[in-house]
This record gives structure tokens, sequence and C-alpha cells, in this order.
């Protein structure tokens, strides 16, 4: 989802000097009205006010102004994001996004206080505590508020589809521990890596599960990426190149300028020619959406699921003298083949509904096409123009029962295992085919 940057400013003399000289004499009067407000409110409101909360909030005024992913971060929470990518954060373990001016949860993280408490996707989050969440709320704010020391506990209000009243969750913070990769052999010869999020040692941690995973002498592999929303961006190409040859693009992104940067798998691929399986669904985002499209468009795994979530631009995080960063989205990114996702996100090649429970199936999904001020595709103008489903009658909250983990069949896994099985007993099957046609 970011990527790490610091740009330096400079200014070059070319042809367009006179555009140039124009656009910053436009910025300078701006700049004048800005000054102008803030010491009219200075000198004039009725209560005394610092300048650097004015400032504060001017800025992610300016941020609000532009894509659903750009965003000020005050120090505070600048430094909570620099934690969050090296895979340990205090708070409750939600992905959320904004929509209609409503803060919604894209997916619990898997094993959080906010996953054991039963929190789905889809679910609106009305309140934190006692405090309202506003339309002026911003996602920092808001995530902000959900944080705090280990052990100490906070309430959520939670609005969810066909449920007529209002819910209430009692969470208790945590220390976030994301292990990024999890794995286990399956049935005998397939092995299952799950990827939760790319971090800094995500590409790492995966080359030594599947390392283990061979000493069970594994034929195949299915690579889970269901509701992994994403992450680092170099982590994203540094799992990609696991699978695909040298020299083979991985992704390529384009700014502003409309330069086009490249990045190719340089390693040696150590799961080149393993049979491969990813599974995907509406909460795989960003970085999973570049693995999954590299894989896809070189056809070197077949991609099982449901559409993913559509996120197809790149942040910048760009650090402020005050502590504070910014976090700017500078460029869109694209599949090998030139797809970009964003908003339509990566169709599998086999689709497979998930088995999900009464209060979860019914629900909303939540996609990029549906947060605030979304980019739109280029490529695809009118993606983001879909029907809304017709409404649904409510349900009172008692008529919800929980569901049970261990007598959930999981039906897009069973179909990857199924796909595994049936690519090995043709692959046995081929010499003695060929034997057969060759004697004749």
């Amino acid at each position: 989802m970011i990527i790490f940057g610091v740009f330096g400013m400079s200014i070059f003399a070319g042809r367009d000097l006179e555009g140039k000289v124009t656009a910053e004499t436009d910025s300078y009067e701006d700049l004048k009205l800005f000054s102008e407000v803030l010491s009219s409110l200075q000198k004039n409101y009725v209560e005394p006010v610092k300048s650097k909360e004015l400032v504060y909030g001017a800025v992610k005024g300016m941020l609000n102004t532009l894509d659903a992913h750009s965003a000020f971060m005050p120090p505070e929470v600048y430094k909570e994001m620099q934690v969050d990518t090296k895979g340990e954060f205090g708070g409750l373990g939600l992905q959320i996004g904004m929509k209609e001016n409503k803060l919604v949860v894209i997916a619990p993280i898997e094993g959080t206080p906010a996953d054991v408490a039963g929190i789905k996707p889809g679910d609106v989050i009305l309140k934190v505590d006692d405090q309202t969440l506003t339309k002026e709320t911003s996602l920092m704010e808001a995530v902000n508020k959900m944080r705090g020391e280990r052990g100490s506990k906070v309430h959520l209000t939670i609005q969810r589809d066909q449920v007529a009243n209002p819910m209430t969750f009692e969470l208790v913070r945590d220390i976030i521990r994301i292990q990024s990769v999890k794995s286990k052999v399956l049935e005998p010869g397939i092995g299952y890596v799950r990827l939760t999020q790319f971090q800094e040692q995500t590409a790492h941690d995966l080359t030594k599960a599947v390392s283990k995973l061979r000493e069970s002498n594994i034929h195949s592999l299915i690579l889970d990426l269901r509701n992994n929303p994403g992450g680092l961006l170099t982590s994203a190409v540094e799992v990609s190149e696991q699978f695909l040859e040298s020299g083979k693009l991985i992704v390529f992104i384009k700014g502003r300028d409309g330069k086009r940067d490249e990045y190719i798998a340089s390693n040696s691929a150590a799961l080149k020619d393993i049979p491969l399986i990813v599974l995907v669904n509406e909460g795989s985002a960003s970085a999973s959406e570049i693995v999954s499209g590299a894989l896809q468009d070189w056809g070197r795994a077949v991609v099982v699921g449901t559409q993913t979530f559509g996120k197809g631009s790149v942040q910048t995080i760009l650090p402020l003298s005050d502590g504070s960063a910014l976090r700017l989205t500078t460029a869109k990114y694209y599949t090998p083949k030139g797809r970009s996702i964003q908003n339509t996100g990566i169709d599998p090649d086999i689709t497979v509904k998930p088995n999900l429970p009464k209060e979860v199936k019914n629900g909303p999904v939540l996609r990029e096409r549906d947060l605030e001020r979304h980019l739109k595709n280029e490529l695809k103008p009118d993606s983001d123009k879909i029907e809304a489903p017709a409404p649904r009658p409510m349900e009172d909250a008692t008529g919800i029962s929980e569901p049970s983990p261990e007598k959930e069949e999981d039906i897009q896994l069973q179909k990857a295992i199924d796909l595994l099985k049936s690519w090995r007993i043709f692959k046995d099957l081929a010499p003695q085919l060929t034997a057969q046609k060759n004697s004749r």
C-alpha cells in the first residue's frame, strides 16, 4: 500500500519557464490568502487558538480534497505507521475505510481482538467509547481513537447490515503482532502458505516457510492472499520474484509525468516450477493484487476465489520538518500486461464464492470503488458505475449466531486442493497415455 521515500524539492529551468512562473505566482497568491485567514483567526476568534492546530487543520483539509488514500499524519500517527510496517503495534486489529462519510470495516486482522470479538467486514463503526464519529472525522483520526495502551478497554458501537439496532462490542487493546506468513501441510504433497500482510520481512519469512514445507515433500502449493490488505510494494515484488524467472516484469507504475518505472524479477526464482494456486477475495488489496496480477499475467498460477478489492494506486510517505508526514498518492500501478486494477480488481481464473455465514454473506462488500473520492480507472472509465443491490429486510440482532470455524467448510480452499490433485493425476497419467498412443 505504501512506498517509503523522501523527495527533495528542486527548481529546474526549462522551455516552459513562462508557464512555471505563472503557476508559482498563483501559488503565492493562494499562500497570501492562507496567511490572511490564519492571521484573522488568531486575532479575532472568540477564544485563543494555537497556530499549529490551525495549520494542522488546514493541511488535513487540503489532503481531504484528494483521493481516499492521501492523508496528513501528525507526528504521533506517523510514528505508529512506521511501527505498523514492521509488524507490531498496539490497537484492535481492524482494516477500515470511509464510505459515504461512514467508517466501514474492510476486514479484521486474523487473531486480533477485533477478530475474536466477532466484528465483520461491512460493519459501520458509529462510536468509539462515547465519541461519535462524524463525517468530519478523518480516517487517521478514527484509527488514532481506537489505539491505546495494551490492556485498556474500548467500546465500539457498530451498525451491522440487516440488524435493526446498533451493537456494542467491548474490546481489550493488545499489541498486534502480525505474523505475516503462516504455513502448513494440508494434505500429503500439498503445501499451504497464507500471507496476512506485506511487510519488510514477508519475503524472507516466505522463503523459510516453504523450505520447511519442502521437508515434508510437497509437490504443489496454495498461496492464500484472502483478506490481505497489502503493505509494502517492495515486499510484493520480492514475493513475486520467488515464483517468476529472472527478467520477467512484475509491475510497473506511472505518475503524473507519465514516466514508467518497472519492477523486474532479478533473483533466481526458487519456486518457479512448483504448481501454484493463488486464493483471493474482495479483501485482497494493493500489494496482494500486484502479486496475483503478475502471476496471473505470466500464467504462473491459477487464481481462484472472487474479484479483489481494486486498489491500483501507490502511496509515498513524505516526512515533514516537524515529525509529521504526508501519505500521498503519487502513482498508479499496472500488471505486466498493462492492466490497471483501479476500481476493477483482479478477476480470478476460476470464480468460487465463499460459504459465508448468513450475516456476512448478505452484508455489504466494500471495495475501492465504494470509497469516498476514489481515483478513476483511466482504462475503464465506467468501472465505478455499478448498480446498488436491492434493500433487504432487517433482522433482529438476537437472530444472529456466531459461526464456528471448525464447522464451516472452506470451499475456496477445497477447490484449490481439488485442482492441484487433478493436475497431479493428469501429470501422472500423461506418460501412460503417450505410451499407449505410441504402441498402437
